[in-house]
């Protein structure tokens, strides 16, 4: 994986592509690796966590690029930062290299956590700015020059273990511009869509080369009525994002869709989340392949085990079934692009467990299930000879300004 090797992720059509070969994301989310690395007293927790991921086969882990006031935070207030916790960051994208994980990198947060856009708009209140909504944060034009400016600085920031340029980190898979997106302000969807639209345009004017995605849930909203009850509750049709016009939006380059049935279907027991999840899963990689050209990538997927709903069994089930849908679609050359588990703990941090948390070191079975998906995929590959994708084929307005 070292030097030439470490190709650049690329996508042509509906397929991920490194060095002309096919790429597919099996990976993980740990969102808290930056705040732990900042403290060389829980360090240590981020090289276990690549550590026992890589021995599982896993080889993506999508993680936050922001932390916006409050405890550890990276950026105080608007662009000034904690050069502590700005190394955290890089150690993270160090350590990831070293251990052969790629990154999704994450600007923002729709919710409170980490400050999200509620701490901007707090921030524009606190500058004099007159705003009714945490929504304004996607409206308002002093807010959108801070958000700019803390990309701009993730972007262009040298990594003090690597000396490399974010912007020029292959080790970077792909950033995202805000993790579940919502703008109730506006359930036509067009505010949000503006912002998307304005921010793509952003992220590639300073980074040409990364892949982009937006961070969205997967709804479908106004542009297509027909697709609308295929969301799993009808009042997601009017939460501001829309999933075929979003990902139509020139720069992004690949859909992301989360699958939380645990929470979506708070009434409905095994079999009918096995269902919804396949066929919310077929839905929108049908939709990547024959409308969008373009991969998917479920980017969260679990299930939480505070619900006495649920099993350990009943969670590898669960995962088995998403890792069966995808492996369907790469045997075909479909669009299923790849999947990341919500989310990945290792030993000590359990006190953090939002109910999602897999350790591990304490759970053999479900390391088997990652594993096992993990051999299948290499089965898969040797067994399928890649054959290229045309550039021609591809529609370049997902990949050009």
């Amino acid at each position: 994986m070292e030097g030439e090797q470490w190709g650049m992720v690329e996508k042509t059509g509906t397929q991920f592509l490194v060095k002309g070969l096919p790429f597919f994301v099996n990976g993980f989310n740990t969102y808290w690796l930056m705040v732990f690395a900042a403290d060389h007293s829980t360090r240590g927790k981020v090289s276990e966590v690549f550590r026992q991921a890589a021995a599982v086969g896993l080889n993506v882990c999508r993680t936050w690029a922001f932390n916006d006031a409050g405890w550890r935070a990276l950026q105080i207030s608007p662009s000034v930062y904690d050069e502590e916790v700005f190394k955290g960051l890089d150690f993270v994208v160090s350590e990831a290299r070293s251990h052969h994980i790629r990154l999704i990198l994450s600007f923002c947060n729709n919710w409170e956590d980490y400050g999200g856009k509620a701490q901007y708009v707090k921030w524009g209140k606190e500058a004099g700015l007159n705003l009714t909504s945490d929504d304004e944060f996607f409206t308002d034009p002093t807010i959108k020059g801070y958000y700019k400016a803390h990309v701009e600085r993730v972007l262009t920031r040298i990594n003090t273990f690597t000396n490399v340029k974010y912007k020029d980190d292959p080790t970077i898979f792909a950033w995202e511009l805000i993790n579940e997106p919502r703008c109730l302000l506006d359930p036509s969807g067009d505010t949000l869509q503006t912002w998307i639209e304005e921010m793509a345009q952003f992220v590639k004017s300073v980074d040409p080369i990364h892949l982009l995605e937006i961070g969205v849930e997967g709804f479908y909203g106004p542009s297509t009525p027909e697709k609308l009850q295929q969301n799993p509750k009808s009042y997601m049709g009017e939460v501001g994002t829309d999933f075929i016009r979003n990902h139509q939006t020139p720069g992004i380059d690949f859909a992301s869709v989360h699958i939380y049935s645990d929470t979506w279907l708070p009434d409905s027991f095994s079999d009918e989340h096995f269902d919804f999840v396949e066929s919310w899963m077929q839905d929108h990689m049908d939709d990547a392949e024959k409308l969008l050209n373009m991969p998917v990538v479920f980017g969260e997927f679990g299930v939480s085990l505070k619900d006495e709903r649920f099993t350990t069994e009943f969670r590898e089930a669960f995962i088995g079934r998403v890792h069966k849908m995808l492996l369907m679609s790469k045997k075909r050359g479909g669009s299923g692009g790849g999947s990341l588990l919500w989310q990945l703990f290792p030993e000590g941090t359990e006190h953090m467990d939002d109910g999602y948390a897999v350790v591990l070191a304490k759970s053999p079975t479900t390391s088997n299930v990652l594993s096992l998906h993990a051999t299948k995929l290499r089965k898969v590959n040797s067994e399928s000879p890649w054959k290229n994708v045309s550039s021609e084929d591809d529609d370049l307005s997902h990949d050009e300004l």
